[in-house]
């Protein structure tokens, strides 16, 4: 995976705008979505992990 395919911005709104039906629209918006939401529950973890192992000491 190239470094410019990380960085470029995805229009989302004309995504959905022009999606051909629901289902496609819900997969744009869970695509978009769920990277954030899974790097939020991995540094939560980190960081409950690492306050837990601070407390055990």
């Amino acid at each position: 995976m190239s470094i410019l395919s990380l960085i470029q911005q995805v229009n989302i709104t004309e995504k959905v705008k022009h999606a051909p039906n629901a289902a496609y629209q819900i997969g744009i918006v869970i695509g978009t979505f769920l990277p954030f939401v899974i790097l939020v529950g991995i540094a939560y973890w980190m960081y409950y992990r690492a306050k837990n192992r601070n407390e055990n000491e």
